[in-house]
């Protein structure tokens, strides 16, 4: 998660991840890619991000997207590969696009989720990822009320973003392992939000996300919170933080409406009309929850921060909405 002491961690298992993920996209493909393609000229990208797209073969015109943000010492490929995510476009035929953060802006590859420059509306990396969903709408066909966005650790606090940013633009969102929005602005912030975020007031939390879009009235998007219990580079607290942020925003109580029992020792607490999602796994550590097989509730590949236990991509996919389109 950005430049914190767990970096050093990351470099020293960068050389296996590399290996883990593998070791570069597939060429582009043709106008129906079946492949991760990756695609230049989508805007001005000051956050100079780099951009992949897969499109299922036969995506129909007005099919949804869904935004995938990789993790600290990950890149697209990897996600791409190994999150479940390729199952679900190809079941339910939907388009997936992969922002790539580059060392030259992190040297860590995390997405600076706690920089103001790369996390305000119209600027950096925000802006960028906003021009990617755009490119696609216009390029793709894609249905702009039905664009969504997920993310993983640093890749999870930058999903946060774009939701605080551009709510406008993201019907819905899922944060795994993730931070509040502007719960830092600083280098030195965003390691103790890691390890010991503040515990402000719900309204405090929303008052942050409000503040990203001054003016802006609604309707807010739907939130799925995913986080490890025994997570120990990004705390669990930041999951509940998480919860009093985006209820607020929403305007529902911090308190359940339902709560389920979930496989892989996953508890599942809803919020308001469903508008509101935290998921809590006992024993996980820090990663993206997957569950590898051929069952239709199942998906990904288990690897470095890919953890064997819930197939978080399909619960996802299903609270989105892209069974049913």
């Amino acid at each position: 998660m950005g430049h914190s002491p767990i970096r050093r961690v990351h470099h020293l298992i960068a050389v296996v991840l590399a290996v883990l993920l593998g070791a570069g996209p597939a060429n582009p493909g043709p106008a129906r890619a079946a492949g991760l393609e990756q695609v230049t000229g989508f805007g001005t990208n000051p956050g100079n991000l780099v951009m992949y797209a897969y499109r299922p073969v036969g995506l129909p015109a007005g099919a949804p997207a869904v935004v995938l943000l990789h993790g600290c010492t990950q890149d697209a490929a990897g996600y791409f590969a190994n999150s479940g995510w390729r199952t679900f476009a190809d079941r339910w035929h939907f388009a997936l696009l992969l922002p790539q953060q580059q060392t030259a802006n992190n040297s860590a590859a995390c997405f600076n989720w706690f920089l103001p420059a790369d996390t305000s509306r119209g600027q950096g990396e925000a802006l960028s990822i906003r021009q990617m969903a755009g490119y696609a709408v216009a390029t793709y066909q894609i249905d702009p009320a039905r664009i969504f966005v997920s993310g993983l650790s640093a890749g999870g606090a930058m999903s946060a973003v774009m939701l605080a940013a551009y709510p406008d633009v993201f019907a819905a969102g899922s944060i795994v392992a993730g931070l509040p929005y502007r719960c830092a602005t600083s280098v030195l912030s965003a390691t103790t939000c890691q390890y010991a975020p503040p515990d402000r007031t719900p309204a405090q939390w929303g008052d942050l996300v409000r503040a990203a879009y001054p003016g802006y009235r609604g309707p807010w998007p739907r939130v799925a919170i995913w986080h490890g219990q025994a997570d120990y580079t990004v705390v669990p607290a930041n999951g509940v933080e998480l919860r009093d942020q985006f209820t607020d925003v929403l305007g529902i109580p911090a308190q359940p409406t339902a709560t389920r029992t979930l496989p892989a020792a996953t508890t599942l607490e809803v919020y308001g009309a469903d508008q509101v999602r935290l998921y809590r796994i006992a024993g996980m550590g820090h990663g993206l929850p997957v569950d590898p097989g051929a069952d239709p509730q199942q998906c990904g590949n288990a690897a470095a921060y890919f953890l064997d236990t819930i197939c978080s991509a399909y619960s996802d996919a299903v609270f989105f909405g892209l069974d049913a389109h």
